[in-house]
């Protein structure tokens, strides 16, 4: 039993620095420039996290087993959007942000910018509109009727303790789920505010990105207009496909294990 307990505060420990590492390297990411090759790599790593994190929801059997997902939603969100920041950068200093986002630009909308960005416009609307609007009302929900009905599910659990129907033991580990559900959905219903805030986001730097870039490709490279249109256009759209897909992503798994219900089965 001893042994057991060191482990767990060895890994305990380890994840406490996985966390702080994380926190520190979003920060880098936003101050120092970024070169390309690192770009793709953070960029591929992001959306692989994004399928993990799917998974994940899917097949974990009830909400509380994947407690730490709004603290793991809220870090993909500050990791996404400090990419944003970078590849921004890379897009407007250099015109080039690496083959990852190419590829989006030209190989997912077919290198026309027009179709990109209609299509970009699409996933955010699907995002914001439909599932992050719809995850954060029932979180708003799911955390009122959890907090208004703890009272009343400890005093079940107390009544069922003094009939002598559960032991002790039993009674102490149904208070702490009943307190770990509240304070899970109280954090679901903070997070989620966090994934609204990133679909605006998105919008807004797509917006910067197109601007930014037609001034500098004009004024600065000194490109014809309908050059530095195309060529930052696909650029953001590729920016924008490659953080959004994700962003779709990881507000679907938030959406899906805000519904689930406390059975002991997962969806698959």
């Amino acid at each position: 039993m001893e042994t057991q307990s060191r482990t767990l505060n060895f890994f305990t420990r380890k994840s406490d620095i996985a966390f702080s590492l994380g926190t520190i390297g979003i920060i880098t990411v936003l101050v120092i420039p970024l070169p390309p090759v690192l770009m793709d790599v953070l960029l591929s790593f992001n959306l692989a996290t994004s399928f993990m994190i799917f998974l994940l929801t899917i097949y974990v059997k009830r909400p509380l087993d994947f407690s730490v997902f709004p603290s793991l939603l809220l870090m993909a969100t500050l990791f996404r959007l400090s990419l944003n920041v970078a590849s921004t950068r890379l897009i407007l200093l250099h015109g080039y942000a690496g083959k990852v986002i190419q590829a989006f630009g030209y190989f997912v909308v077919g290198g026309n910018y027009i179709v990109g960005v209609i299509v970009f416009l699409i996933l955010v609307v699907i995002n914001f509109i439909v599932i992050t609007r719809g995850a954060t009302r029932i979180s708003e929900v799911a955390a009122r009727f959890t907090l208004d009905s703890m009272p009343g599910k400890q005093m079940s659990v107390d009544a069922d303790l003094n009939a002598g129907l559960i032991t002790e033991e039993e009674a102490r580990r149904r208070r702490f789920d009943i307190e770990r559900q509240a304070d899970f959905y109280g954090a679901m219903d903070g997070a989620s505010k966090f994934v609204r805030g990133d679909a605006i986001a998105a919008i807004i730097i797509l917006l910067i990105n197109i601007i930014g870039g037609l001034a500098i490709g004009i004024l600065q490279h000194h490109m014809a207009p309908q050059q530095a249109l195309h060529t930052y256009t696909l650029l953001t759209v590729g920016d924008g496909m490659v953080s959004q897909i994700p962003a779709l992503i990881i507000s679907t798994a938030a959406g899906i294990i805000i519904t689930r219900s406390s059975s002991e089965s997962h969806l698959a």
